[in-house]
This record gives structure tokens, sequence and C-alpha cells, in this order.
């Protein structure tokens, strides 16, 4: 296995016992899955670096969450940087204004169907006494009654409507910021594929805080939202970092590329091809279909036109342009948003641990092994495949080879009579 830059995403679980889960984002691989007597940055240096002596790669980035004991871990022990958790952002958020503004809406909703109610009743009293005209004084008063009290049951109606139609307005605005901060947290535009820069990004995720903001002041939300939103919004310079760090990492392979290259191939590499590639893997991640088939098209089209007859790669051999498109697709998978797949993995845990009531460390192994070794993708692919670049060999025929064969079962005695 050639030597590699990696991102790992590292996260702890308890069965109760504490266990340190580390994982390859891009192959979902496995590095490191054991349990420890603690969680803290000493513990995490030794048995990361333990893990890491079989595998021949350099730990450029590690995604998790703002644990201090992680983040001095990262960025002082393995000297790389450290990408925050988009998930906790967005949970923060959402925790701060989804739940607040629900019971709003709910209240203004009931209160303007009981108005709406009530005025139709209303209306309705009186569209029936004027098919029947009243003959007796009685009934002539009970009709100038409801006249009188009407327009005052309408003005009730169009208060509580308007009410209503401002808090979902407040509601709506509140998700599309929160969806915001996850559309527009990305070194690419999603909608065209043009590079953003860091001070693009950092201006769009500042608006939608202020959305935020604005929103939680209107609708005179408690010290807790308001609290919420300030510590999500104490994640934005990390974020705005990771992009530069991205970037940063792009223009060196850039200047290694244009040691084979021209000026220009390399420009379509930085362009076209890196945001094609990417735009491919927020395809794949991507849960609504129709988004999902949008940007599939949008990635396929940018990297044909990058490779275009009459492009800049058009005197490059075939071998040349898919090596160009097989360093934009490592280049994309350098942005590392999320830590997903740790989470996932202690999910997993978490319901063995459920099942068996404990996981003991022979087990745990074992699981880490079948993780790597023997679940397969719908492609065919394991976890170690990908990480290695190469199929290893079968576990179950490895196993046949290398296991003894148990013994025969003693011999029962028969009892003499």
């Amino acid at each position: 296995m050639p030597h590699r830059k990696i991102t790992l995403c590292e996260d702890e679980t308890f069965h109760p016992q504490i266990c340190l889960v580390a994982i390859e984002p891009v192959s979902n691989y496995l590095i490191l899955e054991e349990y420890a007597d603690n969680r803290d940055a000493t513990t995490w240096n030794a048995t990361i670096s333990e893990a890491l002596k079989p595998f021949s790669v350099t730990v450029i980035q590690c995604c998790s969450d703002l644990a201090s004991a992680l983040i001095s871990h990262a960025v002082v022990f393995l000297e790389a940087h450290h990408s925050p958790d988009l998930f906790h952002v967005q949970h923060d958020t959402c925790q701060a204004t989804s739940a607040p503004l629900h019971r709003q809406t709910a209240k203004a909703e009931k209160a303007f169907k009981a108005a709406d109610d009530l005025y139709q009743q209303a209306a309705k009293e009186i569209g029936d006494f004027q098919g029947n005209w009243p003959n007796s004084i009685e009934q002539i008063a009970q009709v100038q009654k409801l006249e009188s009290e009407i327009s005052n049951l309408e003005e009730v109606r169009n208060n509580a409507r308007n009410e209503f139609e401002t808090v979902q307005s407040r509601q709506r605005r509140a998700r599309d910021a929160r969806l915001g901060i996850g559309l527009d947290y990305h070194p690419f535009n999603i909608t065209t594929g043009a590079p953003r820069k860091a001070s693009e990004v950092e201006s769009s995720l500042a608006g939608h805080f202020g959305t935020l903001d604005q929103v939680a002041t209107e609708a005179n939300l408690g010290q807790s939202s308001f609290a919420r939103i300030a510590k999500a919004r104490r994640v934005l310079p990390a974020l705005i970092e990771t992009i530069r760090f991205f970037w940063t990492l792009i223009s060196s392979h850039a200047q290694e590329l244009s040691k084979q290259f021209s000026s220009e191939v390399v420009r379509v590499w930085w362009n076209e091809l890196v945001a094609g590639c990417y735009l491919a893997l927020v395809a794949e991640r991507c849960k609504d279909s129709n988004e999902r088939k949008r940007l599939r098209e949008l990635s396929s089209s940018i990297l044909e036109r990058a490779k275009a007859r009459d492009g800049p790669l058009k005197e490059l051999s075939e071998e040349q342009k898919d090596h160009l498109v097989a360093e934009a697709r490592i280049a994309a998978e350098w942005f590392q948003r999320s830590s997903s797949c740790v989470e996932g993995r202690n999910g997993q845990l978490s319901l063995r641990h459920h099942g068996l009531r404990e996981i003991t460390k022979r087990k745990l192994r074992v699981l880490g092994v079948l993780h790597n070794f023997v679940i397969k993708r719908r492609d065919g692919s394991t976890a170690a495949s990908r990480f290695f670049g190469q199929k290893p060999r079968e576990l179950f025929p490895w196993l046949v080879e290398h296991m003894r064969l148990p013994s025969c079962p003693r011999r029962r005695r028969t009892k003499i009579l």
C-alpha cells in the first residue's frame, strides 16, 4: 500500500466501559476500536499511535465533536487539522428553534381555528334568519345582535389569521436557515459547481445565523434558545478554517501537478475536475431522489466539459485524463465535515451491547474484523479492499487454513452391570 494522507473520524462510546473508535471515512475502514480506562488526550495519543503502526499513512485531519481531549489529540499530538462535526451545529440550532416555534405555530393555529369557527357559526345563523325572515320581536333583536357582533368576530378572526401566518413564516424562516447551514457549508457551490472562497462561505453561514437570531428575537424565545444559537455560532470560525484548510491542500497538490502538466491543465483540474468529483460525492449522500439526480447530472456535465475534445485536456492521453480524474476524486474526499461513520458504528455496538448485555474484548475484535473484511457494499467491496486499494484474501478460507480442527468428543464409558 503506497503512503497516503488520510482523515480520521473519532469518538467514544460506552458499554458501560469506555470504547474508543476511529474510522477512516472514505473507505469506512475501522482503524481503532478498543476499550480504555480513560478518554483523555493522553489515552487517545497512545491508542492511535499503536493502531497506526501497521499502516503507511499520515493523518492530516481529524473530524469529531468539540471535546477538548479530541481537539488536543488532533492538533497537538497528530499535528493535524481538526474539522468540527457539522451535525452538532445543526443539532444545537434545531434544539434552539424547532420545538419552541412549533409550539407557537400550533397555538396560533388553534386560536385561528377557534375564531374562524365562531365567525362561521354567526354567519350561518344570520344566513338562516335571512332565509326564513324573523316574525317575532325576539328574533329581530337576535338578528340585530348577531349583525352587530359579526364585524367584531371577523376582526378577531383576521387578527388570528395574521398572527398564525406570522408565526408560521417565522418557523419557515428558521427551518430554511437551519437547512441553509448544511447546503452552504461546501467548498463548491452545489447549484452551479463553482468554487467558493472561505469568505463567501463565511458570509453565507453568518447570514443564516443572523436569521436565527432575528427569528428568536421576534418570537421572544427563552434564554436557553439564544444560548444554543450562540453555542452553534462559536463553531463558525472552525468551519471556515476547514474550508481554508481544504483549499490549502488543493493548492499544494496543484503545485505538484504543475510539474507534470501545463498551468491550463492544472486550472481545469482545480476548477472543474475536482468540482465534478465533489458533486458526485455529495450526490451519493443526498437523500432526496430529485436532488440526487440533479447533482449527478451537474457532475457529469462538468466532467464532460473538462474532458471535451476541444478543451485544454485535448492533447492528453486517456490514461493521463483518467489519472487526473483519480487525483481529483482523492482531492475532493479531503473535505470532511461529518463523523457519521463513527456515530453509525457506535450505534451498532450499542445495539449489540443491548442484546448481549456485554461485549468482551475478544468479541469486540471479532466484530471489527467482520466490519473490515466481511461486510460488503453493493459493489462487492469491503472496507479493507477500499482502504488498501486491493482485494484481500477471503476471510473464511483463511480461517479454514489456520484454525485447528476441534478435538473429538470424549468417548463415554459404558457402565458394566
